[in-house]
């Protein structure tokens, strides 16, 4: 197994990932490469070519870094137009070297560095590309004829085309800043090259071009001058996209938000939960000594309203397809879906519920304005005068020209704050929901973190706010209560909204919490409580109370998550039967049970495409534990054996004495095992015994161990057989720069000592900035010259900084190879407890973040006081918009509220298919008011 096939391996696991470690890959494996023989043989000289794309890269950024330092001086002092003023980007100039150093590798490989003869006059030249031209041989169509030809028509471009520019007696006064070919008569002449290299003539053409260009573009100011015309601009703002962001990566090692939702959360448990609670400050700001009269708390407008529709969603704010896919249906004027023979047309709804979790992962102003407002402003457009800005002191604030709230006939919003909102105390959900007055074009008359509805017909809505510790306080409490004694009629019926769905986290967790919630539903609801609705869980689950004797406290469960953030699963909540001493039965799912398990499946065939961010944990882990056993000296002795069976026990004992060296002699290997151990065990939800979590963590430790042996293992197998076949030198460092150098002299010659003068002028810059540029590919002979050292006089025989060197050029290998397998591994894991053990039902799903299988529910309160309920969800959500040219072509009034157009959201689908086009109802039932017969439920 050669240590060429093994990076070859892992650059091909990484190319289907195109992320910011690909370029590493890339420079590891072509370190690879450049240390292989040379492919002469084939016509390519890798190793030259890659040695002259280096030394005229650094060259051609200095030179332009020199050329752009010396115009912006000129500009400075007035020589140079004003218009002028904006400076260039690094990554332009950046970019414009690199396509001039392939440009003269390229050329070097086809045409190479030989002057061409003085004798042929520029007349012979053209007679000779003449003659070419019209060259014809009897035996044109073979195939020796044809190769013979492209051959010749290759020498006269090399020849013709690109010709160098002269010889040195045609350029006295440059001929001392130049560097010159090859002989012309290939060595045989006698005396040095006058001729000078086509590669040095096609770098000054390429250099002249760039620096006449940026020239009379800045000097003149042509493009600031002259705006793109109308049609243009038009043609540019059809293909503008929306600048969604990306689902969040929660294995992500690197994410600063991340760190900061850890931090938060830690502030919040620590400080808020028992210690300060912003409710408590919203109830001494109350106005009123009546709870039940509180009109910052209570809203009776809907009240009068014959019939009424509205929405409800939950979990936001996480990728901006999901959000922006939910938010477009919602804000359309009507749905139009079909169930069967049946076509329903649904209006939109005369509000909108959110069941909290605004924005993930933690709430800044960053996430709610970017997660949150952006792609609902995108669906429903907020009024023309409304400012981002904009504090709400004196809500509610109405439109111009409506004086009550009732008269308002657009959509509302009111929201609950979720565990993620309370991360920060309640802070940012405050600011932008409760101080400000529009969620895109939702107007939100909200002042407090709960609230309750009066709807027409006798229904209600109690909002809660449930904190970090999954119930209300004695303040809300107090409040729901007289409202449920004064106002609450007896054949009224109550649908509760809180956060988490305590029913399934108690039945999953065997836990109980929420006593408050439950204490208000027995004892002051007292069976008016129709529906319970949440979110939390982001998938979307319905059960049904099984009609007995016992009193129902609550007719159904709904929770519906889907709003906008990654699915969870439904299987591990399968057997969930009961709840408040009732029996329930469950009649819709969605994803089904079969499909969220199926899904699962995603966490050993997507874990590292998704999650690519762990890869910097992982491989950093890997080689915590394994980089006490490097070098392994006698691994060779593995392939000596004569059968596969004995190679295969030679490496395992082999791997079984490279562990055991770890556990005896290294201080970090065994201290980072035994924190992964730690880690393993408590990174198992406490759903289990501790007998099962230490059988699982064992596991899951040792399957990491094995892994990060058997490739500790390869990698050194293969460092050894390119030492052995000479594939890696072990005489010295930077041999590939003096290998170069040499190499440099003779193609490159040198007379007038140019190289002497600039490595004088640049304080011998010139040459060692070349070296050590040189030296970041030198990464694979650094690892052979200092392993042949440590197993010859042992590891004490390296200096400090040397030990340095020697592990990081190995972990630069080392990570390539472990990164999948980690990742692998780590899926595998994930797999095989959320579908055998239906633990980490959060980490399993929150790995894959799917964006698909977004859903929210749309109530319909009847003239005859019947509660209709439909489900409407889309199977996939599309990842990429343009334009919606409906939108962009209905005429748009200057106060025009947004809600009164046909077409309201700005963006449409650009190939998948649409999600107004997709939706379709997963369930549909209704809860009559009247206590009659149970429900009848019209599941689909």
């Amino acid at each position: 197994m050669c240590f060429l096939g093994i990076i070859i391996i892992c650059y091909y696991h990484n190319l289907t990932i195109v992320h910011y470690y690909f370029r590493y890959i890339a420079w590891i494996f072509v370190a690879a490469i450049y240390h292989l023989p040379s492919f002469q043989s084939m016509g390519v000289d890798l190793r030259m070519n890659l040695s002259l794309f280096l030394t005229i890269y650094l060259s051609s950024v200095l030179f332009l870094t020199v050329f752009h330092i010396i115009f912006i001086g000129l500009w400075y002092i007035g020589l140079v137009s004003r218009l002028a003023k904006k400076r260039p980007e690094i990554l332009a100039i950046i970019q414009n070297c690199a396509v001039i150093s392939i440009a003269c590798c390229v050329f070097y490989s086809h045409c190479g560095n030989r002057g061409i003869q003085r004798g042929n006059s520029l007349d012979r030249r053209n007679s000779n590309w003449f003659a070419f031209a019209l060259w014809q041989t009897h035996d044109q169509n073979t195939w020796i004829s044809k190769l013979r030809q492209m051959h010749q028509w290759k020498e006269q471009i090399c020849s013709s085309w690109f010709a160098p520019v002269g010889s040195a007696s045609d350029y006295p006064f440059f001929s001392k800043w130049v560097i010159y070919g090859e002989l012309a008569c290939n060595g045989s002449c006698a005396g040095s090259s006058q001729e000078i290299s086509p590669i040095y003539s096609l770098w000054a053409t390429f250099m002249g071009l760039y620096i006449a260009n940026y020239v009379v573009e800045r000097s003149t100011g042509w493009a600031l001058t002259h705006p793109l015309s109308i049609s243009e601009y038009e043609k540019i703002k059809k293909q503008m996209k929306p600048d969604f962001l990306d689902m969040v990566p929660w294995y992500s090692g690197t994410s600063t938000d991340l760190f900061k939702t850890v931090f938060d959360l830690l502030v919040s448990v620590t400080l808020f939960v028992g210690r300060f609670d912003m409710r408590m400050m919203q109830a001494a700001m109350n106005k009123v000594s009546d709870e039940s009269k509180n009109g910052d708390l209570l809203y009776d407008h809907f009240s009068k309203k014959e019939e009424l529709w509205f929405d409800f969603m939950a979990d936001t704010g996480d990728g901006g397809n999901s959000t922006y896919a939910v938010a477009r249906l919602l804000a359309q004027p009507s749905i139009r879906v079909k169930t069967g023979a049946v076509k329903h047309a649904l209006p939109r709804g005369n509000f909108l519920l959110i069941g909290g979790d605004l924005a993930y992962p933690n709430p800044s102003a960053f996430t709610y304005e970017k997660r949150l407002f952006l792609p609902f402003e995108y669906a429903l457009q907020p009024p023309a005068w409304y400012k981002t800005e904009h504090i709400a002191v004196n809500k509610p604030e109405l439109p111009y020209g409506i004086l009550k709230l009732e008269q308002y006939g657009g959509p509302q919003c009111f929201v609950i704050p979720g565990n993620h909102d309370w991360f920060d105390g309640l802070n940012t959900f405050m600011r932008y929901i409760c101080h400000k007055s529009w969620l895109g074009g939702w107007f939100m008359p909200q002042k407090k973190s709960y609230f309750a509805l009066q709807l027409p017909k006798g229904w209600w809505v109690f909002g809660f706010d449930q904190a970090l510790h999954g119930d209300i306080d004695v303040y809300q409490f107090r409040f729901f209560a007289e409202l449920c004694q004064q106002k609450v009629g007896d054949n009224d019926s109550i649908i509760v909204m809180t956060h988490e769905p305590n029913w399934l986290h108690d039945w999953y967790w065997s836990n109980t919490t929420g006593k408050n919630v439950s204490h208000l539903i027995h004892d002051y609801m007292k069976g008016r409580c129709k529906l319970r609705m949440a979110g939390d869980l982001h998938h979307y689950m319905r059960h049904s109370c099984v009609p007995s004797e016992k009193p129902v406290y609550v007719e159904h469960l709904l929770v519906n998550g889907c709003g906008g953030a990654f699915l969870h699963p439904t299987h591990v909540f399968k057997n969930f039967k009961n709840f408040y001493g009732n029996s329930y039965v469950c009649k819709a799912t969605y994803p089904s049970y079969e499909d969220s398990g199926r899904i699962a499946l995603g966490n050993i065939l997507k874990f590292r495409k998704k999650n690519w961010q762990f890869d910097v944990i992982g491989g950093f882990i890997y080689f915590i534990i394994v980089f006490s056993m490097f070098p392994q000296c006698k691994v060779f002795q593995v392939l000596q054996d004569d059968s596969w069976s004995s190679r295969f026990e030679s490496f395992a004992n082999a791997m079984w004495s490279a562990f055991l060296y770890m556990i005896e002699h290294s201080y970090v290997s065994s201290a980072g095992t035994l924190l992964l151990m730690m880690l393993s065990y408590s990174f198992i939800p406490p759903k289990l015994s501790w007998k099962w979590r230490a059988v699982i963590g064992v596991l899951h430790l040792s399957a990491h161990i094995i892994a990060a042996l058997i490739l500790m293992m390869l990698l050194e197998m293969g460092i050894d057989i390119c030492i052995r076949n000479h594939l890696l030198a072990t005489s010295g460092y930077h041999t590939l720069y003096d290998w170069y150098r040499s190499m440099e002299s003779e193609h490159f010659p040198d007379p007038t000592g140019l190289r002497v003068r600039l490595e004088k002028w640049t304080l011998g810059l010139y040459p060692a900035c070349i070296k050590y540029l040189m030296s970041t590919f030198d990464i694979p002979e650094v690892m052979a010259v200092t392993r042949k050292t440590i197993c010859k006089n042992g590891m004490l025989s390296l200096s400090r900084g040397a030990s340095i060197i020697y592990y990081a050029s190995t972990f630069l290998y080392f990570w390539v190879l472990s990164t999948p397998v980690v990742s692998l591994v780590f899926g595998c894991y994930l797999y095989i407890c959320i579908n055998w053990f239906h633990i980490h039902f959060d980490e399993a799903f929150s790995s894959l973040r799917i964006a698909n299988y977004k859903a929210f529910t749309r109530f319909h309160i009847t003239n005859s006081g019947d509660l209709e309920v439909f489900t409407l969800a889309v199977d996939k959500v599309p990842k990429d918009w343009k334009l919606d040219p409906d939108w962009d072509s209905e005429p748009k009034q200057p106060l025009q509220l947004s809600y009164l157009r046909r077409f309201p959201s700005k963006w449409r689908a650009a190939s998948a298919v649409d999600p107004v086009n997709s939706v379709k109802i997963v369930d549909h039932f209704v809860i009559h008011q009247n206590p009659r017969e149970p429900e009848l439920v019209h599941s689909s």
